[in-house]
């Protein structure tokens, strides 16, 4: 028996999908176990989902596929939608500030364009 969802996933816009094209196929693979966990499981662990620190709303998906680490920016919305903004490669210690401001800015426009959506309908 299939097990049902509990969130879906969303893609804000094209740098998730701009993103996903860098991966090769194996990569690409590991990416979307994740990505079918944090669909299904009620509570993901954080090796695959975090909050990041000083960024209020924002999360990574958390990735490694062998000496690579990857990282995919999202929120929630909702509470059972992840919205997918931008991704990246993990070169450094450290995620790089212009990386996460990219995210934040993302997360912030997509929130916008909703609440246009809904105050445009009533």
């Amino acid at each position: 028996m299939e097990k049902e969802n509990v969130r879906r996933l969303i893609v804000f816009e094209e740098h998730f999908k701009k993103f996903r094209r860098t991966l090769d196929r194996e990569a690409l693979k590991k990416l979307y176990q994740v990505m079918t966990l944090i669909m299904r499981v009620e509570v993901v662990p954080a090796k695959f989902l975090q909050a990041i620190k000083g960024r209020k709303g924002l999360y990574e998906i958390r990735l490694e596929y062998e000496s690579n680490i990857y990282r995919v920016f999202c929120c929630f919305d909702e509470s059972d939608i992840v919205v997918l903004f931008n991704g990246f490669q993990k070169k450094t210690q450290k995620t790089p500030s212009d990386v996460l401001d990219k995210a934040e800015a993302l997360m912030k426009k997509y929130f916008a364009q909703k609440s246009e959506k809904k105050n445009g309908q009533d």
